[in-house]
């Protein structure tokens, strides 16, 4: 089981019928049906990344890697609130993982304390 919100499914059905599934179920895949390589990934990463972020942000660790979109999915979750046990449970880590290894991913989150804390 995939817990999705249900924009997420709309988005996911959305997107299987505009550009359907390489033979083997694969999402994503290239204009041939093949593994997408690590070094077009990479590529296509990095080029986005300079586009997303402001100046001030590219030369910093914030989304340098693809997978960082975990940790900071995972501590933007903590943030909101989420429940640990839920979020690890969705994420298949233990809730000692998620609170060791995410906790403290999420970027500027000493100015959302402070706005949590000046609004209790």
């Amino acid at each position: 089981m995939v817990p999705l919100p249900p924009h997420l499914v709309t988005l996911w059905r959305e997107h299987v019928a505009t550009f359907g599934t390489a033979d083997d179920g694969r999402l994503f895949f290239t204009e041939q049906g093949r593994i997408i390589t690590y070094t077009t990934y990479n590529r296509v990463w990095h080029e986005t990344r300079e586009l997303a972020l402001p100046p001030a942000l590219t030369s910093t660790p914030l989304a340098k890697r693809p997978y960082d979109l975990r940790h900071s999915a995972l501590s933007t979750w903590l943030c909101a609130g989420v429940d640990p046990a839920e979020g690890a449970q969705r994420d298949g880590n233990s809730v000692e993982v998620l609170l060791s290894r995410y906790a403290k991913c999420l970027y500027d989150r000493q100015s959302i304390s402070n706005q949590r804390i000046e609004g209790s």
